[in-house]
């Protein structure tokens, strides 16, 4: 019974984590636009904060019907909360910015998905620090996966810029949240921490944004509040803050309890795939056969990582 149960609750979690990486692979497009509207920082400051404002009324309705089982209650609970919620904050704010850097210098969006989802290979190399084992399948589904999306997103030669660096450096920093995740994701409400997440990756956002999107003229602070009259500007900003901040990192909190870190990883990783189909529904855009394989191969790698493999009898 207890087995049923840990199987319904994976397929479960799953689904959440393919849910967030769905919304986020939609999420690429409106990074791009909106960074260009409004400067990298501001985008991500002002999404952070809606992301945020989003999940209080949440909060509260959760507190009257009495659905979460962690809400916090002793001082202990409010500490182990603030704690997760702050670092996590920390480390999506460095993630996140950097990433945003990185496609306003002028990454392409699909080297820049490409970069970014090194974190699947970078959460089990830290993970081995901290003793979370996997097992031969998930490495090979890593690897495949890697293949898929070098054809999924590189057209042409590989080189390195600055902005990929800054990309690479970026991925680094969201294993580093979703190892974060893991760590307090089983002692805290999963709702409760993605706000604080949010509230302190928007405040962090706002101190290079004073300094360097607002700028330190009458002039520069002029240009950069007359973005905001135009209302395009905000449909990205919005779709960023209500559903990839507001709804797709909080089904990443929820959907990682009970889950291995790297699986989580790679099953989020399919926001390449998902960004790339959304091209070919949404705009039109045509798939070429090596993207075809792409996808294929990284929807395979996922399923492979997920296999419930027997372990040698000693």
């Amino acid at each position: 019974m207890m087995a049923s149960q840990d199987i319904r609750l994976k397929q479960r979690n799953s689904f959440l984590l393919a849910l967030a990486a769905f919304i986020w692979g939609i999420a690429f497009v409106a990074q791009s636009t909106g960074g260009d509207a409004v400067g990298p920082y501001t985008f991500n400051c002002i999404r952070s904060v809606i992301g945020s404002l989003v999940l209080v009324p949440v909060i509260k309705l959760s507190d009257w019907h009495h659905w979460s089982r962690r809400k916090p209650v002793s001082r202990k609970d409010w500490r182990i909360l603030l704690t997760g919620g702050v670092a996590c904050g920390i480390a999506l704010s460095v993630a996140s910015n950097l990433q945003q850097v990185g496609i306003y210098l002028g990454s392409p969006v699909g080297k820049a998905g490409f970069l970014t989802a090194c974190y699947m290979l970078m959460v089990p190399i830290l993970g081995l620090f901290l003793k979370k084992k996997c097992g031969w399948n998930v490495w090979l589904g890593i690897a495949i996966a890697m293949v898929g999306l070098y054809l999924l997103c590189m057209q042409g030669s590989f080189s390195i810029q600055f902005s990929d660096f800054l990309l690479l450096l970026c991925a680094l920093a969201f294993a580093v949240q979703i190892l974060i995740v893991d760590h307090y994701v089983d002692m805290v409400d999963g709702v409760r921490m993605a706000c604080i997440q949010f509230l302190v990756c928007g405040i962090i956002s706002a101190i290079p944004m004073v300094f360097v999107d607002m700028g330190c003229s009458v002039s520069e602070i002029s240009e950069w509040a007359s973005a905001f009259t135009d209302p395009y500007a905000w449909i990205p900003i919005l779709y960023a803050g209500v559903l990839s901040c507001g709804v797709a990192y909080t089904l990443q909190i929820i959907g990682q309890r009970g889950m291995n870190p790297t699986v989580a990883s790679l099953i989020m990783s399919l926001e390449s795939v998902f960004s790339v189909l959304a091209g070919w529904v949404l705009l039109g855009e045509a798939l070429s056969g090596r993207e075809i394989l792409g996808c294929i191969l990284i929807f395979s790698a996922v399923v492979l990582a997920q296999l419930q493999v027997r372990k040698k009898q000693p």
